[in-house]
């Protein structure tokens, strides 16, 4: 199994190559989206080419999940204290985005090491911005200023017009997904691979990992839920204990999911047609007769004729 990246691939090698060609003054303009509908655009001009900005439109929040201006409670601050004075929020955002930064590449660090590690995170703004509430969340039961009487469900979009929900606690701060999909065959794999997912974690192994629980129904942590954000198809996907360092894997759990069905799927494909063959091949050779054809079509002999020979054989 896999874990998706926190970053964006091609983002962070546009960046790197524009940090590389930064004195050639090259234009650009590039549009590309990523998993669960976030889409970026990078717009560079030859009269500013040390001046980049990079647009963010997120996924369409649903009802239960609040937005603030376009962004989820907490992701300015999270945006100033992961990128300093290299990044400028702009207010407002491009036409169609819900985002728009400027990033001052003359302002980036001088040492190597440190300019790679924050043009990461710059290419990581996807779960800079849709895990600041999460993360904010985990701070405070790290710090353990969760007040003991806390008992309110916040909701957070990682998908289009789908969110997963977090019940913040004292000592701990649980996690519940509800598992949606929309083609029959990847609801059937991806109910058996969150159940083995749960049986897993008994293994001595992984018996470390946090708790982890699936349900065909709502947990009853869900009570407040509106109905409409509980229709999951391929049930509930629950995960408790301290979850500190977890913000992209929980915010990106949907689409790991979805891989390795999409995998699981392909495999058995494959294998199926690869069975299918060799049943083929089975019957070909399990015809009456088609030895003795074979046989015989091998033991044939041309004799050539000559013209005169020809000519008698005809009459």
């Amino acid at each position: 199994m896999i874990l998706l990246q926190s970053h964006s691939r091609f983002l962070l090698d546009t960046l790197l190559n524009r940090l590389q060609n930064i004195e050639k003054a090259v234009e650009a303009d590039y549009h590309w989206a990523e998993f669960d509908d976030v889409r970026y655009h990078i717009q560079v001009t030859m009269k500013n080419p040390h001046i980049l900005l990079l647009s963010v439109s997120l996924p369409t929040p649903p009802q239960e999940t609040v937005f603030l201006g376009g962004l989820p409670s907490g992701a300015i601050e999270a945006i100033k204290a992961a990128y300093g004075a290299v990044v400028q929020i702009l207010d407002p955002p491009r036409d169609g985005f819900n985002l728009t930064l400027k990033l001052n590449l003359s302002k980036l660090p001088p040492d190597e090491e440190y300019k790679h590690a924050l043009l990461v995170k710059i290419a990581s703004v996807r779960e800079v911005v849709l895990g600041a509430p999460l993360r904010g969340i985990l701070k405070k039961l790290t710090s353990r200023t969760v007040a003991s009487n806390t008992d309110g469900l916040v909701a957070l979009v990682h998908r289009p017009n789908e969110s997963f929900f977090l019940i913040p606690q004292a000592e701990k701060v649980t996690v519940i997904f509800p598992m949606r999909f929309k083609d029959s065959i990847d609801i059937v794999l991806a109910t058996s691979f969150l159940q083995e997912f749960v049986e897993a974690r008994r293994m001595a192994g992984l018996n470390t990992a946090p708790p982890c629980l699936w349900s065909p129904t709502p947990p009853l942590e869900l009570k407040e839920a509106p109905a409409e954000a509980l229709s999951a198809n391929a049930g509930f996907v629950t995960f408790g204990k301290k979850l500190d360092r977890t913000v992209c894997s929980l915010s990106t759990f949907h689409a790991y999911v979805s891989y390795h069905v999409k995998c699981s799927e392909g495999f058995m494909h494959t294998r199926m047609r690869r069975r299918v063959e060799s049943l083929i091949e089975a019957l070909d050779r399990a015809k009456p007769g088609m030895e003795n054809a074979k046989n015989a079509s091998q033991s044939r002999s041309f004799k050539r004729l000559s013209l005169k020979e020809a000519r008698a054989n005809s009459n």
